[in-house]
């Protein structure tokens, strides 16, 4: 066990998932050891402690992490399917410069882009220099350095792999969620599903018209997709979809207070069989957030999702006495 004091700023949570529709066959389940951190932080409000399990490598046996105060658990499944040769499964934590980030990642076209913002996306996001004073701003231009990173980092390889990603990020008493691609956020607010993310869909009126006027085309090929290829309209990688398919996230900044219950962060494995208030409203009535995501990716499946399905759920219970 590791404890850290009141240095901590921020907690991060951040999951980052993508991939094509397959045929749908048995689910693989991964996750890893876990090791648990506890930090005490009052700056929040009074009393406020979250505790981790991080998962450090892959293994054979279900996800998991559990939380007390903030809560975060999480689970995966992935259909396994020919052409996904591509899971990069990473729970990892890290603590820097105030600190604590959680993520799992999957892509797609490979696992490349899932494992370049795996190691390289939260090192960015608190290196920037606005990270505790914009952090919009910090979020905004750490996905599209990391974007621009990667495919220089790929100029010679004949992959063209993506990956979306679906960011948390708690700065005091604020959190803000960051989208690229199709993952969703979504939170229990005083009983409530509230969407904190739009999904990135070629057939959004707004996403159409600027992938139009960049010289793109949306073309129908079982569903709406980016030059008759990709299912979504922004991505990290992609780099034979570029200019059309970009990084650039689109960000919402909610009050934390007492009617902040949960937030769900998922891919599209589970949005397209999952309404969100059946997410949130299990989200909240488990009493460990790891069985909440598990339960969820489960359901996911049982109801015949052939896609990815990445799952983090996150808890606040708040001190009624300070």
């Amino acid at each position: 066990m590791v404890c850290i004091g009141s240095l901590l700023r921020a907690l991060v949570l951040r999951a980052a998932s993508a991939g094509a529709g397959g045929r749908r066959r048995a689910p693989r389940v991964l996750c890893g050891r876990a090791a648990d951190v506890r930090v005490t932080h009052r700056h929040l409000w009074r009393g406020f402690r979250a505790r981790g399990r991080m998962m450090l490598d892959s293994s054979d046996s279900a996800a998991a992490a559990a939380a007390a105060e903030v809560g975060a658990g999480s689970g995966q499944v992935q259909p396994q399917r020919r052409a996904a040769g591509a899971l990069a499964q990473a729970h990892d934590a890290a603590y820097a410069s105030g600190g604590w980030e959680r993520s799992g990642a999957l892509g797609h076209g490979g696992s490349r882009a899932a494992e370049y913002l795996k190691e390289h996306l939260f090192e960015n996001l608190i290196k920037h220099p606005e990270f505790l004073t914009d952090t919009k701003l910090a979020i905004s231009e750490t996905y599209q350095k990391t974007d621009t990173d990667f495919l220089e980092s790929e100029c010679s390889a004949f992959r063209d792999d993506g990956s979306t990603a679906s960011t948390a990020v708690l700065v005091g008493d604020h959190l803000y969620v960051a989208n690229v691609g199709d993952s969703r956020a979504v939170i229990s607010k005083a009983g409530k599903a509230v969407a904190l993310s739009d999904d990135h869909k070629p057939n959004r009126s707004d996403e159409r018209k600027r992938i139009e006027n960049a010289g793109g085309i949306v073309i129908w090929a079982g569903t709406w997709r980016v030059g008759g290829v990709l299912a979504m309209s922004r991505a990290f990688g992609n780099r034979l979809l570029k200019p059309f398919v970009v990084a650039e996230p689109e960000i919402q900044e909610e009050q934390v207070n007492g009617d902040l219950e949960c937030l769900v962060l998922a891919s599209d494995g589970l949005w397209d069989v999952v309404e969100n208030e059946e997410a949130v409203s299990l989200g909240k009535s488990e009493d460990m957030p790891e069985s909440a995501a598990r339960k969820l990716t489960e359901i996911a499946y049982s109801r015949g999702s052939a896609d990815n399905i990445t799952c983090i759920v996150v808890q606040f219970h708040h001190d009624k006495t300070g």
